[in-house]
């Protein structure tokens, strides 16, 4: 079952407003024009409150009934299926343009689990204009961009910039400061738990360090 579609509550009430329309004519709308048959006004007041979130299904419809893009009724887009309402596409149409079955794609999009290849990814970047965060989590490689990152903190940054750079689609001098940056976190760290006079000094900090090193590499490129 796909998770709870991050909705903007306000987004669609101001859309709304803006029309001069009130609940029922948008549960209308919805209604006869894309059979949203169950919805009533009182599922617009909910959804406006923030007290109910609509459905993939119900959120293109509603985006269909405000004459505005599906984009424009959600937050920062998410996962695979938000991505993919983002930019009003049908699942039929992105499998298709991808090049994977379809029963397949909409299993990924269930499960949350990416099992294209190289080129099919590379194609779903493509078409869903993924940013290069979403992107990596996504396909699955946040486990592979870690072990790079953890292995240029440790060593040389410069030895590992070229993968790195391949593997998040940026060019290498993005890179290079965001890299130094982080070695030297890293290792200044590391340095102050070598020179505790303690015994007890494990390196705590520096595998805390490590087991967020994704998340401090984003950092480092604020949205």
């Amino acid at each position: 079952m796909h998770p709870p579609i991050s909705f903007n509550a306000r987004a669609a009430r101001t859309l709304r407003e803006r029309l001069g329309m009130a609940p029922g004519h948008v549960a209308y709308g919805m209604r006869a024009s894309y059979g949203m048959s169950h919805v009533s006004p009182d599922h617009i007041t909910a959804w406006e409150r923030g007290d109910a979130l609509p459905n993939a299904n119900e959120l293109s419809a509603l985006a269909g009934a405000l004459w505005c893009h599906p984009g424009e009724l959600m937050g920062r887009p998410r996962s695979l299926l938000e991505h993919r309402l983002a930019q009003g596409m049908s699942a039929d149409d992105i499998a298709r343009l991808i090049g994977v079955d379809l029963d397949a794609y909409r299993r990924m999009e269930e499960t949350g689990s990416w099992t294209g290849d190289k080129r099919q990814s590379a194609n779903l970047g493509s078409i869903l204009k993924l940013p290069p965060r979403d992107f990596i989590a996504i396909t699955g490689l946040e486990d592979e961009l870690a072990r790079l990152l953890t292995e240029a903190v440790s060593t040389r940054w410069q030895a590992h910039i070229r993968a790195i750079s391949k593997l998040v689609s940026m060019d290498k001098s993005e890179l290079k400061e965001p890299l130094a940056a982080m070695q030297q976190e890293y290792q200044a760290l590391m340095a102050a738990t070598l020179g505790r006079a303690s015994s007890n000094a494990t390196g705590e900090e520096g595998r805390r360090f490590v087991d967020n090193i994704v998340g401090h590499f984003w950092a480092q490129f604020p949205d």
